[in-house]
């Protein structure tokens, strides 16, 4: 099945894979070959891709994806989100940092507005390290 991971910067995967997990607003689902036409939101968090069926757990591609839109017709999954990081990309350093300016932004909010920018911000940056850590943990196998 074709897998398409689009960005507001243009496309980041487009190309065959076997399994895609993807994070919902109603948990992970495991999306496989001939899959049953589905349209949903996608949460913060992971994407894990096997791109061969003898694929091992620790060879899955990672993204970390901000929210957006799932498309599944059985023979291509399109998931349209803002932001989308490859975890050999993300610097683990700079991502802390990052966390740790939202995490004062959100603490020092004066208005509605302000507090779920932050939240967005530290959802965003938690999801990137939990990405980096997963890739760091691979390359050590």
């Amino acid at each position: 099945m074709n897998l398409r991971l689009v960005t507001l910067a243009g496309t980041k995967v487009d190309e065959e894979v076997y399994e895609v997990i993807l994070p919902t607003e109603d948990g992970e689902i495991g999306v496989f070959p001939d899959h049953e036409p589905l349209v949903t939101l996608a949460k913060t968090g992971v994407i894990q891709v096997r791109k061969a069926k003898t694929d091992p757990d620790d060879r899955m591609e990672l993204f970390a994806i901000s929210g957006g839109v799932i498309e599944i017709d059985g023979q291509q999954v399109k998931v349209l989100v803002d932001e989308a990081d490859h975890a050999p990309d993300i610097v683990e350093a700079e991502s802390q940092k990052a966390l740790e300016r939202a995490l004062k932004m959100r603490d020092e909010a004066t208005n509605q507005v302000e507090l779920e920018k932050a939240h967005q911000l530290v959802d965003r940056h938690m999801v990137r390290l939990k990405v980096a850590d997963l890739q760091r943990h691979r390359r050590r196998r």
